[in-house]
């Protein structure tokens, strides 16, 4: 049983209409799953405002309401809380409401920009794997000790954060590592969330359509380590120019990964290939699974993420090296004529420099690299002719094509596209709105030893289109594609 009382600790409020003596059943910010006796917290949100369904929620049962403007005409029968900002009022009582599991578990945060799916990933098979009970909360999945409990945001409101984190306690997690996002930084989503740790991995153009610019979206990132307690770590890539700027108001203890420069953690890459990376890391040569640089760093900061939560050296590089990452991250097959084909998430102008860059490092000759790329409707515009611009200059030919493009048309999608890709390569660029088309058009001109790139959608098993979700699949439409080819 929980009072209204009983959940506002730490919540500074302005006015209390009423007695906060009454019991809540429940906490929601969505008026459409208000029931008798619940708490409605009414959030300004970037499409739609809570106030504006204070009423619908009050004849709905609820018991008692939080936010930043009292309706003209409220009711003695319940109590009206005000507050500075709903957002983190319901972090807060959503944290509450739950007796703030975050603080009975091991609580690690993954934020940047490229990576953060891969870190959280790896962190929670590795832990598993060492033998403990782990959650995992991450773009493609969310998972308690093995559950899958299907991912809808990168990082879940709060309110279904701090549920998740409970039903872990309850099924005895030591751990959970999850992805922080910049969106779930600046709603306050993780505003009261007790970490042990956050890791960075790097900042690169994305979110402008949210952020506006890229000192806000840097801002909202460098938020999260400043909330760091004492008593947390906080580490960052010490090759990324922002790495540091991380670290500049953190109360947690101050450490960092690198490749290049000088850092507490260091790694070198030995070999690089499609089977894998050998490397260097902590005066120990490792095979590892995983391929190109960008998958150094995050294997990197994995390792030194289970040295600072004082794992054994020899059972961590042991147990990384058998691990493979999170789907639809540089995830290949190969075809019956030997053509490779990559399905990567690589959504933003560094990751598809990334991925190529690996490509090309790690091919042998004089194989074609054929990228099938689009870019997503309703979301950062700025950074759709870097894309192509980035994908056209390191790749024979590229197809641009359709992602999700959701209320947008996509032949203005890749028009914007097409605008930074440089008359010089124009002649090896080719538009198919169709991405199925597309795949199969990558597929009809690959020679043998050719590699086909698919980016931007990975893991995703749909293409959303005019607002409906159909089912669509990279890696099954590339399969598909290549038992054509046998």
């Amino acid at each position: 049983m929980k009072y209204l009382s009983d959940i506002l600790d730490g919540l500074a409020f302005t006015e209390l209409q009423g007695s906060a003596d009454v019991e809540i059943t429940s906490v929601t910010f969505d008026s459409r799953q208000v029931t008798a006796g619940s708490l409605f917290v009414a959030v300004k949100g970037t499409l739609v405002d809570g106030h504006d369904y204070i009423d619908q929620a009050v004849k709905k049962g609820a018991i008692a309401v939080i936010c930043e403007d009292l309706p003209a005409h409220t009711t003695g029968e319940v109590d009206f809380l005000m507050v500075a900002n709903s957002g983190k009022a319901l972090s807060i009582v959503a944290a509450n409401f739950y007796d703030n599991p975050s603080a009975q578990l091991k609580l690690v945060g993954v934020t940047g920009t490229n990576g953060k799916t891969t870190v959280a990933t790896l962190l929670y098979q590795l832990f598993r794997d060492l033998g403990y009970k782990c959650g995992l909360l991450s773009t493609v999945e969310n998972q308690i000790n093995g559950q899958v409990i299907p991912s809808t945001h990168t990082t879940p409101d709060p309110i279904e954060l701090n549920r998740l984190l409970d039903e872990m306690m309850a099924q005895g997690c030591d751990y959970c590592f999850m992805e922080v996002s910049s969106h779930a930084i600046a709603q306050h989503r993780v505003a009261n969330l007790h970490f042990t740790g956050g890791i960075f991995t790097n900042l690169t153009h994305d979110h402008l359509d949210y952020h506006k610019t890229f000192d806000s979206y840097l801002k909202a990132k460098k938020t999260f380590f400043d909330g760091l307690s004492k008593n947390a770590f906080a580490l960052t890539n010490s090759d990324d120019k922002n790495g540091n700027v991380m670290l500049q108001n953190t109360q947690a203890h101050k450490k960092t990964y690198g490749l290049k420069t000088m850092a507490d953690y260091k790694a070198r890459i030995l070999e690089n290939q499609f089977g894998g990376l050998l490397l260097h890391i902590d005066n120990e040569e490792v095979w590892f699974k995983m391929v190109g640089t960008f998958n150094a760093y995050n294997l990197l900061a994995v390792y030194a993420t289970a040295m600072l939560l004082d794992q054994d050296k020899a059972k961590v590089l042991t147990s990384l090296s058998k691990l493979t990452g999170a789907e639809g991250r540089f995830e290949y097959i190969v075809a019956p004529n030997k053509v490779i084909g990559i399905v990567d998430y690589a959504h933003t102008p560094d990751a598809v420099q990334n991925v190529l860059s690996t490509i090309h490092d790690i091919r042998k000759g004089n194989e074609k690299v054929i990228t099938v790329i689009g870019c997503g409707g309703d979301r950062d515009k700025t950074k759709r002719p870097i894309m192509a611009r980035v994908a056209s200059e390191w790749s024979d030919k590229v197809i641009l094509t359709a992602d999700n493009p959701r209320s947008e048309d996509p032949a203005q999608i890749i028009k914007d596209m097409e605008e930074g890709v440089d008359p010089a390569f124009k002649r090896h660029t080719v538009n198919i709105i169709d991405r199925k088309e597309a795949i199969k058009t990558a597929c009809l001109l690959a020679r043998p030893g050719d590699i086909i790139l698919i980016a931007g959608k990975g893991h995703e098993k749909y293409q959303e289109i005019k607002g409906v979700k159909n089912h669509f699949d990279d890696m099954e439409e590339l399969e598909a594609q290549f038992k054509e080819m046998s």
